[in-house]
């Protein structure tokens, strides 16, 4: 754990390095990033060996994992060095505007200071030290103070070294990243004054009491927080009809995939044939959780849903002293419509909810009924779906990303990726935590009018 001292110590270094670190040019914020993938990459095998003691995560996933991370910071530098990372305007001085002689004015974004990143468990590269939140802030040219995920604690301590050391070597300023382990020390660090943002991934309870937290401030700070997420998906009628093997295929692959530890898995599906879905599906065994606690929470949820009167335990999979059993539950579109609990909770773990709907207008009275998520699917025809139109309209309305015959389980990272979504999915539902766009949540926008070119940010000075 983190003493208060280094906790100054840390704060106090991230502090003196938020001017240093916001004048740096794009190309220098690049060269940082370039070295920190470079970092990583020297020292995957022992990345990944020490994530795989400590998560007990198969390791071709963890390799695939860090080849995703490393590729992620390597896109920031990509775009910060063609300058398409962030949005710059530029208004000339115009004598005859409409509205009256206009001065010049030049918009850019700066990096709103020192970032808290708070390390998720289930990503113990893609979204823990070195992960998204962490490398967007770099990209904005934000220092980085990173709370440790408990889950992964000496996999954290030498992901943090390797990136302190490549961004050392590649002269980056003191006090760019720095690592918080313990509860006390991420709580300590949100009230202080000098972090001027957070990032977060994890339970909807653990964000919401951060969030209150950072909202409380007598200076109030941006909370990105993604949370919980349900990922509904619709059956169509005319999917099922012409692709009802390859659609539960291809869910049982997703659902259980990570034995179901992704915010992104299908945990409400939506089907017009209960019997014919069960009949076609077989679940896997899957591999351990986590860590205990996650394994805990697993066995409540799942427990909490399926003491309700009208839902039943469909079937299980094989499970074993060391690992939980991946389960489906059922339940009827009308009994959802009487209480729509049914769909709200999130099962973190290899648990679906299976809904059975009569016709096209249930299914989309039982959407309504969906809070907002990270992400929705819709499994249809392979061409013509006239039932899809109007639930992808209805989904929009909830989730972040909308997917068509595929599964929600991947997310690439990419410049048009949204990995975001109404409460209770995120507490910033314009913001996305994965893709390029992460890093405009880390940067201000700030317009310099009728400014000497000298004065100006090197991106304005044309």
């Amino acid at each position: 754990m983190t003493d208060t001292a280094e906790v100054e110590t840390v704060l106090a270094a991230a502090h003196l390095a938020r001017r240093p670190a916001r004048r740096a040019a794009a190309t220098t914020r690049a060269g940082w990033l370039r070295a920190l993938a470079a970092g990583l990459d020297t020292a995957a095998g022992e990345l990944v060996e020490t994530a795989h003691r400590e998560t007990a995560l198969p390791l071709p996933r963890l390799r695939n994992e860090l080849v995703r991370t490393i590729f992620q910071a390597t896109l920031f530098a990509d775009r910060l060095e063609q300058g398409t990372l962030f949005d710059t305007r530029i208004d000339p001085a115009d004598p005859d505007w409409p509205m009256g002689p206009r001065p010049d004015i030049r918009r850019t974004h700066l990096a709103i200071g020192p970032v808290l990143v708070f390390a998720a468990s289930n990503f113990p590269f893609a979204f823990s030290v070195a992960g998204g939140d962490s490398v967007s802030a770099l990209a904005a040219g934000c220092p980085v103070v990173v709370k440790a995920h408990e889950g992964h604690p000496e996999l954290s301590r030498v992901t943090a070294r390797i990136v302190t050391e490549s961004l050392r070597e590649a002269g980056a300023p003191d006090g760019l990243f720095g690592l918080l382990e313990g509860r006390d020390a991420g709580v300590t660090a949100v009230r202080d004054r000098r972090i001027r943002a957070v990032g977060f991934t994890g339970s909807e309870a653990g964000g919401r009491a951060l969030f209150d937290l950072a909202v409380s401030r007598p200076d109030p700070i941006p909370f990105y927080g993604e949370l919980g997420s349900t990922n509904p998906v619709l059956v169509t009628e005319a999917g099922w009809k012409h692709r009802a093997d390859e659609i539960v295929t291809g869910f049982t692959e997703s659902s259980t995939l990570g034995s179901g530890q992704f915010c992104t898995q299908p945990g409400v599906v939506l089907v017009p044939d209960l019997a014919g879905f069960l009949d076609r599906l077989t679940l896997p065994a899957v591999g351990p959780m986590l860590n205990q606690r996650i394994a805990d929470g697993y066995g409540r949820a799942l427990e909490s849903v399926a003491e309700h009167p009208d839902v039943e335990v469909a079937t299980t999979g094989p499970a074993s002293p060391d690992t939980p059993s991946a389960c489906i539950l059922t339940s009827t579109a009308r009994a959802v419509l009487a209480d729509p609990a049914i769909v709200k909770t999130e099962i973190f773990g290899p648990a679906s909810v299976l809904v059975e709907y009569d016709d096209p207008q249930q299914a989309l009275d039982v959407l309504e009924q969906i809070e907002g998520t990270l992400t929705a699917t819709v499994q249809g025809a392979a061409e013509s779906d006239d039932q899809a139109a109007e639930a992808v309209d209805v989904l929009a309305e909830r989730a972040g990303r909308i997917i068509w015959n595929q599964w929600p389980t991947g997310v690439t990272v990419s410049d048009a990726q949204q990995h975001g979504g109404p409460w209770p999915a995120t507490t910033a539902p314009v913001s996305t935590s994965v893709g390029t766009g992460a890093a405009l949540r880390f940067a201000r926008p700030v317009a310099y009018q009728n400014m000497p070119a000298a004065t100006l940010p090197e991106e304005l000075r044309r």
